[in-house]
C-alpha cells in the first residue's frame, strides 16, 4: 500500500531535544505510533478536483482513540509537564500516581516495552466540536488485546473508513456542451461527461501498528443540471441525468440536431449582454470496506461547479 502521507490526529509532543522523528523540520510530521497513513494513489487528481460534501448532516468523527506512545515517549511527554508545574500540584500528583507509582501503572509500563502501547485521543482539527467524546485518560493496551470495554470512539475499521471519506477528491464537474460556446433560444443544448474522467475513486486509511485499514470508494451515479434561470427546460425534466456504461449523457455529433438530448438544457430566453450560470453537480455513492471484513455505505457526497452559458436570440432575415 502506498504511503502517501500521514494525518488524522493531534501531534505527539516532541521527544527531548525538540525534534519529532520522521520530520523534515521538526514540526510537520508526528512520530505517534497510531497516526493514520493514507494511500491516495487511487484518488482523483488534477487542478480541478475537490472534496465531496455529504448530502446529510453526517460528518466524520471529531476524535478517536488509537496507540500513541511507547513507554519512553509517554515519559518524555508527561515529565516536562509535571516539572513545569503549570497544571497544578494536585493534578500532577494524580498523574504520577497513575503512571509511575503503580495505581494502576508503574514506571510508565517500561517493563512492557515492545509488548503494547499507550493509547490516547487523536483530534480531527477540521471539526471544532465533538472532542468531548474523547476525554478518557491515557491508557495501556497490550499487543493483540482489545482496548478496555466501555471507552467510546476506539478506532475501528469503520472509523478509518469515515476518516478516509474526508480525504476523497473527485473531478471538477464542468460539463461538455454542444453548442460549445454560445447556444440559441429554444435550441436543445446537449451536455455530457466522459466516463474516462468520471470513474470510481478511493482512499485507504490505515494504522499499520494495528494491522487495520479501510478503503473508502466513491462512484459517480448522477448529474444534476441547474440552468441558472427559470426560463429553461432540462433533459430529462427532473434535471437529473444518470450515469451509464459510457459516462453520462451522450456526445453530440453531426446528424443529431433533430433529436432530444438524453442530458441537456433548452433556454427559453436570451441571456442578453450577460450569461446564465449553469451549475452541474455530480452525486457520488460512497461505501467503505475494512481489512477485518466489515464494511457498509456512507452518505452520498456531491461536488459541483458553475460555468457561464451565453444564450442568443436566433437571428432571422426578412426579405
Amino acid at each position: 500500500m502506498a504511503d502517501n502521507g500521514v494525518g488524522g490526529g493531534a501531534k505527539t509532543p516532541p521527544p527531548p531535544g525538540g525534534k519529532t522523528s520522521g520530520s523534515a523540520d521538526g514540526d510537520t510530521l508526528s512520530s505517534a505510533v497510531g497516526m493514520i497513513v493514507y494511500d491516495r494513489s487511487k484518488n482523483g487528481s488534477g487542478a480541478s478536483v475537490g472534496p465531496v460534501t455529504s448530502t446529510t448532516s453526517w460528518t466524520p468523527p471529531a476524535c478517536w482513540y488509537a496507540p500513541k506512545y511507547t513507554p519512553d515517549q509517554l515519559k518524555a511527554y508527561l515529565e516536562p509537564i509535571w516539572e513545569a508545574g503549570s497544571t497544578g500540584y494536585e493534578w500532577d500528583q494524580e498523574q504520577r500516581d497513575r503512571y509511575v507509582d503503580g495505581h494502576p501503572y508503574k514506571n510508565f509500563n517500561k517493563d512492557k516495552a515492545g509488548d503494547g502501547y499507550w493509547w490516547d485521543s487523536y483530534v480531527n482539527e477540521d471539526f471544532p466540536s465533538g472532542w468531548d467524546k474523547c476525554n478518557e485518560p491515557i491508557f495501556w493496551v497490550d499487543k493483540n488485546d482489545p482496548p478496555p470495554a466501555g471507552i467510546p470512539n476506539v478506532v475501528t475499521s469503520k472509523i478509518l473508513g469515515e476518516l478516509a471519506y474526508k480525504e476523497i477528491r473527485v473531478p471538477g464537474t464542468k460539463v461538455t456542451l454542444a453548442p460549445e460556446r454560445n447556444t440559441k433560444v429554444n435550441l436543445p443544448t446537449w451536455a455530457w461527461l466522459d466516463d474516462a474522467t468520471f470513474k470510481p475513486v478511493s482512499v485507504t486509511a490505515a494504522i499499520p501498528v494495528l494491522g487495520l485499514s479501510a478503503t473508502t470508494t466513491a462512484e459517480p451515479v448522477s448529474l444534476r443540471i441547474d440552468p441558472g434561470t427559470a426560463d429553461a427546460e432540462t433533459y430529462p425534466a427532473s434535471g437529473v441525468c444518470r450515469f451509464g456504461s459510457g459516462g453520462i449523457g451522450e456526445p453530440y455529433v453531426r446528424g443529431k440536431a433533430d433529436r432530444t438530448p438524453p442530458c441537456g438544457v433548452k433556454y427559453l430566453r436570451s441571456s442578453g449582454s450577460g450569461s446564465y450560470p449553469l451549475k452541474a453537480t455530480v452525486t457520488w455513492k460512497v461505501h467503505w470496506e475494512g481489512s477485518d471484513g466489515n464494511g457498509g455505505d456512507l452518505p452520498d457526497g456531491t461536488f459541483g461547479a458553475t460555468q457561464d452559458v451565453i444564450v442568443q436570440e436566433i437571428q432571422s432575415v426578412n426579405r
